[in-house]
């Protein structure tokens, strides 16, 4: 039996393929046709998960989409007509959308594939907990999700039992957590359903000194339910606007205009904000616990991006566990809906447990070596994998960065060892260096640590053989080794801890190995393979262009490993594109969606 997932049309458009129940496929569109954040029709992930499943359109038995575009409508008329005249021009943008095509979804989509197959419609955050429990080690489980808004829900929660999930409780829009979020990002002059990590991020820098002040913005209920302000919002009229001008009378200061300087003020406001969205979660998630007596909990939507918040939950909540998929997000609608038509709909016993996140491409030395040639690109093959592994630790101990491009490409907004940049976490000006030269970004952007599992709760403040293979959760860095990784230990001493293995992460765990036994620390440092405002790249093509445009020192493609650029990178310039870049990455509004 063959299934075919499909989120689009609002950000992070993607797709997924489920076969017999289990995961054959899955990726972003943003990932081919390199448009950061793409919301459209996801054609070439489509096109790549039926290729990877020797399938063709003919071959599917069911098409699902992620969320009730008529539900979703019917929300916007009723915010529309419910703030008139001020909804104007939302009226104006999101009417010809809609008529136009969003209510015919399923025509387009049956038109696009080529076929006349009914398409099934999940709900967006039942697709979003599917997305997490159906795919959890769990047999039964907690389920919260939490995002901007999908048709009317903003947040939920519920129980999992075997291939079911009812959703108990919702808070409904245009009260949402994430949208709370959004506004700060906005407030900051960060770009929303883009920049909202780099608040986080932000965040260390600064003190909880408006952290009373925003519960003028927010009342919080004892059980994570949450009222806004609405004179604070626009997300109930605008579509090119998240806040009203009374954050400015709030808190003294205007809204930030974009890549300005960032002051203490920025900095408090980042810190205070995210502490109110922990405040907001970990209540939440403590009521669910208390509600369902669960020790297992799954969390999705892009509010289960939030590492620093989930971290809390695990620690504070009372749950003992919990699961979130790398692909918390919208584009994980994809694969909720595939699943959830697979176990739930159709009743069939589960057989697929989401251990990681490499679900997209991959190429042989062969394809590698045409692209490098293609390109023109001076390489050497090391066909001894010892001898690559041994090269390139030392590369890295030696202060080198690296492009490292092997394997399946990951699911998810993270780079997680197939497309990563590699770096020695030793080194105190590493952290600087890469942000500057490599990743065009602000220098406040923390990095993550990779680290062999049995070895993390060494480093980490984590119990011995747990399980944080996505990068979304937070834990302290032990105290005794802040000298030792201060390239990952952030501003609090935390670290956005990546766990590594030899069965699920095959060469990159050797690598780091070999680190390790060159270095006595077993951990390096993990970033995007990406500039600022680009996706991670798919392509050896794609890794190569990154590579010679930037201050990456080495690229190692398969058992390929390029060493020599054709010239000089333009660092001013790199940084001026990388900004122009993200300030066009493709993002929809809020109401029009």
């Amino acid at each position: 039996m063959n299934i075919l997932g499909i989120s689009c049309y609002y950000h992070d458009s993607g797709a997924a393929l489920v076969q017999d129940g289990k995961l054959i496929a899955a990726s972003e569109e943003e990932k081919f046709n390199r448009k950061k954040h793409y919301q459209d029709y996801p054609e070439l992930a489509i096109e790549y998960c039926l290729k990877k499943g020797g399938i063709t359109v003919k071959d599917l038995d069911y098409v699902g989409f992620y969320e009730k575009p008529l539900v979703k409508f019917n929300r916007i008329l009723e915010c529309i007509l419910g703030t008139w005249p001020k909804s104007y021009g939302a009226w104006l943008k999101a009417l010809p959308l809609w008529l136009g095509h969003r209510l015919r979804i399923g025509n387009e989509i049956q038109q696009k594939l080529g076929i006349d197959k009914e398409i099934l419609y999940c709900q967006h955050h039942l697709s979003h907990a599917a997305s997490c429990f159906l795919v959890s080690p769990y047999e039964e489980a907690a389920v919260i999700t939490a995002d901007g808004v999908g048709e009317w829900t903003t947040t939920a929660w519920g129980v999992g039992r075997g291939t079911s999930i009812e959703m108990e409780k919702e808070l409904r829009f245009p009260h949402s957590v994430g949208l709370l979020f959004s506004a700060i990002t906005a407030y900051l002059g960060f770009r929303v359903n883009d920049a909202e990590w780099k608040v986080m991020g932000l965040a260390p820098y600064g003190k909880p000194t408006y952290l009373e002040k925003f519960r003028e913005i927010v009342d919080v209920k004892d059980d994570g339910s949450i009222r806004l302000n609405l004179d604070y919002f626009a997300h109930t009229y605008s579509t090119t606007r998240t806040i009203s001008d009374k954050w400015a009378d709030l808190f003294g200061q205007p809204q930030r205009p974009k890549e300005t300087e960032l002051s203490d003020f920025h900095r408090d406001i980042a810190h205070s904000g995210q502490k109110m969205v922990e405040e907001i979660m970990l209540k939440m998630a403590t009521h669910v616990h208390k509600t369902t007596g669960m020790d297992d909990v799954c969390l999705a939507g892009g509010v289960g991006l939030n590492c620093v918040a989930n971290w809390r939950i695990l620690k504070e909540s009372g749950f003992k566990n919990i699961f979130i998929q790398p692909a918390a997000g919208d584009s994980g609608g994809a694969l909720g809906t595939a699943f959830y038509i697979h176990n739930t709909v159709l009743g069939n016993e589960r057989t697929f447990r989401m251990d990681h996140a490499f679900w997209g491409p991959e190429f042989n030395n062969d394809e590698i070596r045409e692209a490098l040639d293609q390109a023109n690109a001076q390489y050497e093959l090391i066909e001894d994998e010892d001898e690559l592994l041994l090269r390139s630790a030392q590369l890295i101990a030696d202060g080198k960065v690296i492009g490292w491009f092997q394997g399946r490409l990951e699911f998810g907004p993270r780079a997680l060892g197939s497309r990563s940049l590699v770096g020695d976490p030793r080194s105190n000006k590493m952290k600087d260096v890469i942000n500057a030269k490599v990743k065009f970004r602000e220098a406040f952007r923390p990095f993550a640590p990779s680290v062999l599992k049995e070895k993390a709760h060494e480093y980490f403040e984590m119990p011995e053989g747990m399980d944080a293979p996505y990068m979304l959760l937070v834990p302290k860095v032990r105290k005794e080794k802040h000298s030792v990784i201060p390239a990952v230990t952030h501003e609090d001493g935390t670290g956005r801890v990546q766990t590594v293995t030899d069965e699920h992460h095959g060469r990159y765990y050797r690598l780091i190995k070999k680190f390790g036994e060159l270095t006595g620390v077993p951990v390096v440092i993990n970033t995007s393979f990406n500039v600022r405002g680009e996706p991670i790249v798919c392509t050896p093509r794609d890794a190569y262009n990154t590579y010679v445009n930037t201050g990456i020192d080495i690229l190692v493609a398969g058992n390929y490993v390029v060493t020599t650029k054709p010239g000089e990178v333009d660092y001013e310039a790199g940084m001026k594109r990388s900004v122009e870049l993200e300030s066009h990455s493709l993002l929809g509004g809020q109401v029009a969606r």
